[in-house]
């Protein structure tokens, strides 16, 4: 996926899974550097945040049903 810079330009975003991950770690806990979200957000494909976020929330809501389970 590509934007436009403020030239005009098309700008590619090269963000890698794994940066991905990172920084949906970090959003879901709540600890960010403002510099690094700001390179998060010229690298990472909204999409991609979209796709992780989701699956962390979904195993965030499964271990919690398995912590429950166990202690019950």
């Amino acid at each position: 996926m590509s934007r436009t810079d403020p030239s005009g330009s098309a700008v590619q975003r090269k963000g890698s899974l794994l940066r991905t991950v990172r920084a949906v770690a970090w959003s879901l806990i709540g600890l960010r550097k403002g510099s690094e979200y700001q390179q998060d957000v010229e690298r990472i494909n909204p999409l991609h945040i979209i796709a992780v976020g989701l699956v962390a929330i979904f195993l965030l809501v499964m271990a919690l049903i398995a912590v429950v389970n166990w202690v019950v």
